[in-house]
């Protein structure tokens, strides 16, 4: 394994702002991941799962650990079922399986993240999300992993353990829910790659159809500025940019980030955006709409400090 050391985090995100993490890794299989992991163990440090960056907002302190990237890219389409890594494109799959004919992604169009990513937070658009199509998940269970323990000898013995640290969810397992899923509840659950069950299509109808939703997108979110998507969650009795866009927040500024005109849910990086300026932000939009609606936002991307 190779770890990187002060690497800029900025590089890894969507947002395009972070300061650095104190180790960095690329790990294409499982191996190189159980390794990863083990470093983190042996250095007491802490580590953080790492796809495309495209929900998150790192610290301009950075991480204090090592940051795991998971570029794990095979894909196997057989029939319906699809197999992907954690470390795929969600682009790349629903393109995949637009060229076989296969329905059920296309809604996924357009979603700037990893396989891993849009399992961990059952990424969702136009009604349907990733519960809709999973079949199963393959994790690495941190906890069930076997310690090595150093003898008075030069050699390194591996304490065993009955149970494999690799396991399978099925889609009950999976607990998903709103922007959710068992994965981002349990820290020690890193997924490694995830089963799809889609349907035979009409190739000509599902291309067309993914084209309305990347124009769609086009139309209505400020894609030509680095973000995290969508920065609050939203309810089931309202939209989150909607209550910001009533507060008369539109085109606000703090340093160089920006909330978008294009889309009241969006904070975009003006080129030089820092994570502070984009939590004051987020501060203040909750502090507005809480006042005026007394609804209290809560938000859809994760923090890295």
């Amino acid at each position: 394994m190779k770890f990187k050391k002060n690497i800029s985090l900025k590089n890894y995100t969507t947002f395009q702002i972070g300061g650095k993490a104190k180790y960095f890794s690329v790990v294409r299989n499982k191996e190189e991941l159980v390794s990863a992991i083990k470093f983190a163990k042996e250095k007491r440090l802490p580590f953080f799962i790492l796809g495309q960056g495209s929900n998150l907002l790192v610290s301009d302190k950075g991480f204090k650990g090592i940051v795991i990237k998971i570029e794990n890219c095979k894909v196997k389409i057989e029939n319906c079922k699809v197999v992907a890594g954690a470390g795929v494109l969600l682009s790349r799959l629903v393109n995949s399986s637009a060229e076989r004919g296969l329905t059920g992604l296309g809604w996924a169009a357009g979603i700037p993240g990893t396989v891993g990513g849009a399992v961990y937070g059952n990424a969702g658009a136009f009604g349907k999300s990733m519960k809709d199509v999973i079949g199963q998940v393959e994790v690495l269970d941190v906890k069930d992993l076997g310690t090595e323990l150093r003898s008075s000898g030069a050699k390194v013995k591996k304490k065993m353990k009955s149970s494999s640290p690799f396991k399978t969810y099925n889609l009950r397992k999976c607990n998903f829910g709103y922007k959710g899923s068992v994965f981002k509840k349990k820290k020690n659950l890193i997924i490694i790659s995830a089963e799809l069950k889609l349907k035979k299509g009409n190739k000509k109808e599902i291309k067309s159809r993914i084209k309305e939703y990347l124009n769609y997108k086009k139309t209505t979110q400020p894609l030509n500025f680095p973000s995290a998507g969508s920065i609050f969650k939203n309810y089931k009795k309202f939209f989150a940019g909607e209550l910001i866009e009533k507060c008369n927040l539109k085109g606000k500024k703090i340093g160089k980030a920006k909330i978008s005109e294009k889309h009241a849910n969006f904070i975009v990086n003006l080129d030089g955006a820092q994570a502070k300026d984009v939590k004051k932000l987020i501060k203040l939009i909750k502090k507005e709409v809480k006042n005026k609606f007394r609804v209290v936002l809560k938000e859809e991307i994760e923090f890295l400090s």
